[in-house]
């Protein structure tokens, strides 16, 4: 089953662009991929363009070869834009090699351990930073029935936040915390913001909650930071997802410095990071994979979480920020009772929606696609992704 061709397609949101791969084979299968990239859509839109030899031409079955290929033929330590190209191609090897075989993928990745997946919510808070709008929203997530549900309740701010800001931020977590059944997890997102003072405070002030966990109190790539943090707190630690490599993951096992890994397998490789649940296993630590994307994305996460001794909860953003992005397949993994229910048609059990997906093209400006991004660094409302409150 040789690779013979691809294409691409982006669907742009006020906030982020979901990048589509469709790789066509010589035996007529065809299989799909998604990611969101993190500000660079059209650096790995080329980069795909740039790398065609490392793909085109070889077998669709031979995925630790393109590997091989994308992260030492080169002579260049790979990045983000490179293994999220790489996931790409990956994810849609993974979904002709399972549509060969008429079954889903997660029966390539060692089948399931579990029957359905715990979700919880992200981007149900686009409301104005007051303690009643986040009660109100937080209500809408456990009307769903979500298992739990993540927010960043810190406005703008970097390193430290203003006395001000720092009280809202408590008040906004308490406010959410006050209106969550027990069943709830509620998760606490920095974003990297703090110094490890700024991020130690607040973990003592909201220890009580007995939040999940606090994600990315540090700088991602600052993972000394991360264990000074977890040395002062019971509050679990959460990190990953601008983790590209084994490499950078081996400080972060040799250091302890997070209890939960939260790998995105759209920019890790999902066998590559399956891999990283077994060493994670060994080291005690459970997974719960980064998810802002669509429905492959979604699916990705589905069956990788399927096959985890190891998972704990999958993240979910579809059915508050940007609901049409379903539209993109011709059928959603919707939630029940809290749960996504495991797939059982072959690959990831999806066809693109084409029309739908070129229907709402990113920006673009002087050739160049843009990625709106959300600066929540310095942009005060940050947290509205440029959109509507949820209803």
């Amino acid at each position: 089953m040789i690779i013979t061709d691809y294409k691409t397609y982006i669907l742009g949101t006020p906030w982020r662009n979901l990048t589509y791969i469709v790789l066509e084979t010589d035996e007529g299968i065809v299989g799909v991929g998604e990611a969101r990239v993190v500000g660079r859509t059209h650096t790995v839109i080329e980069l795909l363009k740039d790398t065609r030899r490392h793909f085109i031409g070889h077998s669709a079955y031979d995925t630790e070869a393109m590997y091989q290929r994308f992260v030492r033929d080169d002579f260049n330590l790979p990045g983000g834009e490179d293994i999220t190209a790489f996931s790409l191609l990956e994810m849609a090897c993974l979904d002709c090699q399972a549509k060969k075989a008429g079954i889903p993928v997660y029966k390539l990745l060692g089948g399931k351990v579990r029957d359905k997946i715990p979700a919880y919510a992200n981007g149900w808070y686009t409301v104005e930073r007051e303690p009643e709008a986040f009660k109100n929203a937080a209500l809408k997530v456990v009307e769903k029935g979500y298992m739990g549900l993540k927010f960043d309740p810190f406005g703008n701010g970097d390193l430290e936040l203003t006395r001000k800001e720092y009280i809202r931020s408590i008040e906004l977590i308490e406010a959410v915390a006050s209106v969550l059944p027990p069943y709830m997890q509620m998760f606490i997102e920095m974003h990297g913001r703090f110094a490890p003072h700024q991020a130690i405070e607040i973990a003592k002030d909201i220890e009580k909650l007995k939040p999940g966990w606090i994600e990315e109190p540090c700088r991602p790539d600052d993972l000394g930071a991360h264990a000074l943090v977890m040395a002062h707190t019971n509050i679990p630690i959460a990190t990953g997802e601008r983790l590209y490599t084994p490499s950078e993951y081996r400080e972060l096992f040799e250091k302890r410095s997070a209890n939960i890994i939260q790998v995105d397998p759209t920019n890790f490789g999902v066998l590559e990071a399956k891999k990283l649940a077994f060493m994670a296993e060994a080291y005690s630590m459970v997974i719960a994979p980064h998810n802002v994307g669509g429905v492959i994305s979604t699916l990705a996460g589905i069956h990788l979480m399927a096959t985890l001794r190891n998972g704990k909860i999958l993240e979910h953003f579809n059915n508050f920020a940007d609901k049409e992005v379903k539209n993109a397949g011709n059928w959603y993994p919707e939630i029940v009772d809290g749960h996504f229910s495991l797939p059982d048609k072959p690959g990831w059990g999806v066809d693109l929606n084409i029309d739908f997906i070129e229907s709402r093209p990113p920006q673009i400006k002087d050739g160049v696609i843009l990625d709106p991004g959300l600066n929540m660094f310095s942009k005060s409302d940050w947290q509205k992704r440029g959109q509507k409150a949820y209803i």
